[in-house]
């Protein structure tokens, strides 16, 4: 299944590189489906340290983390055709290394990290698969802030067994691609967390600002 989904997300890049799809700069994280969220200060000081953004997509929030702090920023992705939107994007961002890699892979030849972050790509892996490599991709003391899906936009919530389920990905001008995605309740993504030896430090609730749209967000600080 996620062969599939990194096709998918090769498919959703070509897209956009055909389209030309505008993209404006980003001066803050936006962790959830609404803009006024905890931003870039949840990350702590990030002055040249090194730090890992996982499924970067076209990597405005990697680009913005190393301009506006000096920080050390690899920023990762599966698809390639994601990264050659990054790539052209940001051929010459100081501090900025756009990396083709399937995030796994990345993490367990890496040298670790004093921060790792990801905005809703986690629940595009196998948490059996990715988490026991974040576990030893962070240095001593460092931290990790991921973002994942807890109720999509037909009310649809998560799943308390490790199990992935089908979700449409939206393309821009028209059109849909079927990802599988592993949404589960915030109790099993801790519990999940602790079995691989890292320590969660807080849970931020991000929902969609809409009244009539049901789409949520859990946003994971840990150690």
């Amino acid at each position: 299944m996620e062969r599939q989904t990194r096709l998918t997300w090769e498919a959703y890049g070509q897209h956009h590189l055909r389209r030309g799809t505008p993209l404006t700069e980003v001066d803050r994280i936006a962790w959830g489906p609404a803009a006024d969220g905890p931003g870039d200060g949840i990350l702590g000081d990030l002055s040249g340290l090194r730090v890992l953004d996982i499924g970067c997509g076209p990597a405005r929030h990697a680009a913005h983390l190393a301009r506006a702090y000096g920080a050390q920023v690899d920023a990762v992705d599966a698809s390639l055709s994601q990264i050659e939107r990054a790539r052209a994007r940001y051929p010459n961002v100081t501090g900025l290394r756009l990396v083709h890699a399937d995030a796994v892979a990345h993490l367990s030849t890496a040298t670790p990290y004093d921060v790792i972050y990801s905005l809703s790509t986690f629940h595009f892996l196998d948490p059996h698969r990715l988490l026991p490599t974040l576990a030893t991709a962070l240095k001593p003391g460092g931290r990790l802030y991921f973002t994942v899906l807890h109720t999509n936009s037909h009310g649809d919530g998560s799943a308390s067994t490790v199990t992935p389920r089908p979700e449409l990905l939206r393309l821009a001008g028209g059109g849909d691609l079927t990802v599988h995605m592993w949404v589960l309740t915030t109790e099993l993504w801790e519990d999940l967390l602790v079995q691989y030896g890292l320590r969660v430090q807080g849970i931020t609730v991000l929902d969609a600002p809409e009244q009539n749209n049901p789409v949520s967000y859990r946003l994971f600080q840990v150690h």
